[in-house]
C-alpha cells in the first residue's frame, strides 16, 4: 500500500522556513548593530584621541606663543640696551672734542669781543656776543674760519648798541659749523 500523508506538510515547511529566516535575520540584525556599536565606539575613541592631541598641540603652541613674546621683548630690551650703550660711547668719544671746540672758540676770540651767549644744536654753534666794533667782528669770523676744529662762519645780525656811558658796541649773532680736523698720515706718499 501506498504511503500517502495526509498531513500539511507544505504550511509547515514554510513555517519552517520563515522561522529560519526570522531567526537568521534577528542574527544578522543583532551582527550588524554590534558592528555599527563597535565601530561607533572605535570612532568616538580614535575623536577623542585627536581632540585630545590638538588640545595638547595648543597648550605647546600656548607655551611656544609666550616663549616667542618673551624673545620679542628680550630682543626690544637687548636693542635699547645697544642705543643707549651707543648713545654713551658716541657722548664718551665725544667728551674730549666739546672741550677742544670751547678751547677754539677761546682762542679765536680777538681782544675787544666777548660772548654773551652760545648754543648747540647738533654740529651748528650758534654765537651772540658784543664787540667794540665791526673790525673785530670781521676779525672773530676770519679767526673761526682758520680753525681746524670750527668751519662756515655765518654772521646773522649786527647791530648797534649804545649801552649809555660805556661807549657804543655792537651786538652781533653768528652761527659756526663743528667739524673735525682733518688728520695727515704720516708717511703717506705725497
Amino acid at each position: 500500500m501506498a504511503r500517502i500523508n495526509l498531513l500539511p506538510w507544505r504550511e509547515q515547511l514554510r513555517e519552517e522556513r520563515k522561522q529560519r529566516f526570522l531567526v537568521t535575520l534577528a542574527g544578522v540584525l543583532v551582527v550588524a548593530a554590534g558592528v555599527v556599536f563597535l565601530g561607533d565606539q572605535y570612532l568616538s575613541g580614535a575623536i577623542e584621541q585627536q581632540s585630545a592631541r590638538n588640545d595638547f598641540v595648543r597648550k605647546e603652541i600656548a607655551v611656544l606663543d609666550a616663549r616667542i613674546k618673551e624673545i620679542s621683548e628680550l630682543k626690544t630690551r637687548r636693542q635699547q640696551l645697544l642705543e643707549r650703550m651707543k648713545i654713551i660711547q658716541d657722548l664718551q668719544g665725544n667728551r674730549p672734542i666739546i672741550g677742544r671746540v670751547f678751547d677754539q672758540l677761546v682762542r679765536t676770540l680777538p681782544d675787544g669781543v666777548y660772548f654773551t651767549g652760545l648754543k648747540m644744536t647738533g654740529k651748528n654753534i650758534a654765537i651772540v656776543g658784543a664787540s667794540e666794533s665791526n673790525n673785530r667782528v670781521s676779525s672773530l669770523m676770519r679767526n673761526l674760519e682758520s680753525s681746524d676744529w670750527l668751519t662756515a662762519p655765518n654772521l646773522t645780525e649786527v647791530k648797534a648798541d649804545t649801552p649809555g656811558e660805556m661807549g657804543q658796541s655792537n651786538i652781533f649773532q653768528l652761527s659756526v659749523q663743528q667739524t673735525l680736523p682733518v688728520v695727515e698720515v704720516q708717511g703717506a706718499k705725497k
